[in-house]
């Protein structure tokens, strides 16, 4: 569950980036020193209109400049200076908030990335994929475009507004009042507007997520949506999703889009004001023409840019809900600690004791279930489908808490050990195999990327995966597809099991490993199991009962119980759950 939002956001993301202080401040700097530069071009050109109406009685002959054209030349070259100096911290500021930026989003994304893969597999279960790629993704790029260009135009604005207020106050007090009044009810407009359209965006950034998650889902269904001839029904769907999200920023941009006209006639009523006041007091001579030109100039420079503020803030409200978003998701707690025990040598038995686990509210997927598996030994794990085997051994890996009863490896209690203790002692090869984007060579190495070519290649044999990889186009190098698509079920399974005794684990589960595959198949993968088991604990999850008849100790699983345990020939013997299901699997006729 995320956790109940406490700070700003603002304050989230200023927290976060406490080891960048140093660069943030420069960038601010930067910003302000060059908003400075930018606003003194204006009271040059003032200057020289003193210097051709009133010549030696100019502001710039009272400053010890005599001449006309030598004041005049004076004017030029400072305003060449003051162009190099705001190009330079224009340069300067930047290159520091975008390297920020950058820094920000990087960081953040995986910082944001490494804490979603160490979440319970729960949390998962409960949550999109599209949802969480829209949060990596999306509103992360959405921050990093407010640092970009938000974050400087906001210090800007502010610094524009503090100078030539006080610019005002000093050169013409009796006027200054007029330019500056308009200022509070913009900010106090801007202000009332952010809170006002705050709850917009957050819908916005929810509709994003919503249509993130259905075309995740739709790309990686894309052979079944092909083979049900559903591309029309899945087209409306995504056009409706899209739709929601164009509706909802619709929504939100009506409200922001009528801030400026609103703002603009504020700005208006200031502007003539001083132009008319200013006037009449050129006129009265109580105002010099020079001086009544730098009114005139700065309330343009401080009047029309807050017509931005309100583009500015929009930019700011998207940010911010999304670094809500973001920090929402980094702050989420797992349902459940590491451990801090280490376990060298591991001899690999293990021993579950009375443990009992259901998912959420649902009926109790495991009632007291009691299985002890010696150090080298093969077990099997057989019964109908929901019957709690594969949820026996996603407890024993940690995925989920464990309510009841435990689970013990070589007698320490799992829940004490840490999960890299615990997983890197265990080689899965499931039956839903996932091979990622890359070569087989790639995938084959997954997880213990500094093998050798040659251990690669003997774990392949070991799996009986090389003579096919041999003949595949580029061999090792083959590229396998999304998720092994360019592979058939069988090639796929071998490579995992590949992958497994590449990682050469003491505890080995296979779960399934042969439910999707041909006969033939199903024999080479049997061959690899047994001579990949020996001399590991091997738990083995299978329906076709073949499989698992030469296990040391076959467990039979009936509603979330222990209903038989023993060897393949006791358990035929018995007559029970394990010899019908024999009966059925070998084509053995039953007297009714």
């Amino acid at each position: 569950m995320s956790q109940p939002e406490t700070t700003s956001p603002l304050r989230r993301l200023f927290n976060y980036t406490a080891d960048k202080r140093q660069l943030v401040t420069l960038a601010t700097l930067f910003s302000i020193t060059n908003k400075l530069f930018d606003l003194l071009p204006t009271t040059m050109v003032g200057l020289a209109v003193d210097v051709i109406v009133q010549q030696e009685n100019a502001l710039m002959a009272k400053l010890g400049i005599s001449g006309v054209m030598n004041q005049l030349l004076w004017l030029a070259g400072i305003t060449a200076l003051v162009h190099i100096f705001e190009s330079l911290f224009q340069y300067l500021y930047e290159v520091r908030w975008r390297n920020l930026a950058q820094h920000v989003q990087h960081t953040l994304r995986v910082d944001a990335y490494d804490h979603v893969q160490n979440l319970d597999q729960s949390y998962f279960e409960d949550r999109s994929t599209g949802g969480l790629m829209a949060i990596l993704n999306d509103d992360i790029n959405q921050l990093e475009r407010f640092l970009d260009v938000g974050a400087n135009e906001i210090l800007q604005l502010l610094t524009t507004l503090v100078a030539i207020s006080a610019m005002f106050f000093v050169l013409a007090p009796s006027v200054a009042w007029y330019a500056i009044v308009p200022i509070p009810v913009v900010i106090v407009g801007a202000l009332y507007y952010q809170k006002l359209i705050q709850p917009y965006y957050k819908t916005v950034r929810e509709s994003v997520g919503l249509l993130n998650d259905q075309l995740s889902n739709n790309l990686g269904g894309i052979a079944t949506i092909k083979s049900y001839t559903a591309e029309d029904y899945e087209t409306k769907r995504i056009a409706d999703f899209s739709r929601s999200y164009q509706t909802r920023n619709e929504d939100a941009i009506r409200i922001s889009a009528a801030f400026i006209p609103l703002i603009r006639m504020v700005i208006m009523a200031g502007f003539i004001t001083i132009m008319i006041t200013g006037g009449v007091a050129v006129l009265n001579g109580s105002l010099r023409v020079g001086i009544y030109s730098i009114l005139i100039f700065m309330s343009q420079r401080i009047l029309w840019p807050l017509t931005r503020l309100g583009t500015t803030l929009d930019l700011y409200q998207r940010a911010m809900a999304s670094t809500n978003r973001v920090f929402d998701l980094i702050e989420t707690k797992p349902s459940f600690v590491d451990g801090s025990t280490e376990l060298t040598n591991v001899k690999g038995a293990i021993h579950f004791n009375n443990v009992a686990f259901n998912y959420d509210e649902r009926a109790s997927v495991l009632r007291g279930v009691s299985i002890d598996i010696p150090a080298g030994h093969t077990v099997a794990l057989v019964g109908a489908t929901g019957s709690g085997k594969s949820t026996l051994i996603k407890l024993l890996l940690h995925f989920y808490p464990l309510e009841h009863g435990s689970i013990a490896l070589d007698g320490v209690d799992i829940r004490d050990l840490t999960f890299n203790a615990l997983r890197s002692s265990i080689g899965l090869v499931s039956q839903d195999v996932y091979l990622f984007h890359g070569t087989v060579r790639e995938n084959i190495a997954y997880g213990t990327f500094d093998a050798s070519d040659d251990a690669i290649i003997t774990a392949a044999k070991a799996a009986e995966a090389h003579d096919f990889i041999q003949e595949l186009p580029q061999g090792y190098d083959t590229i396998v597809g999304e998720r092994g698509q360019k592979l058939s079920g069988g090639q796929r399974q071998r490579i995992s099991i590949a992958r497994a005794v590449l990682k050469d684990p003491p505890i080995l589960i296979l779960d399934e490993a042969t439910s999707s595959v041909d006969n033939e198949t199903e024999a080479a993968i049997q061959r690899s199991m047994e001579r990949i088991a020996v001399g590991r604990t091997t738990i083995v999850i299978a329906h076709r009962l073949s499989t698992v008849r030469n296990a040391h100790q076959i467990y039979v699983l009936a509603q979330g119980e222990v209903s038989e345990q023993g060897t393949h020939d006791e358990l035929v013997g018995n007559d029970g759950i394990y010899a019908k299901l024999w009966r059925v699997q070998t084509g053995e006729r039953t007297t009714p």
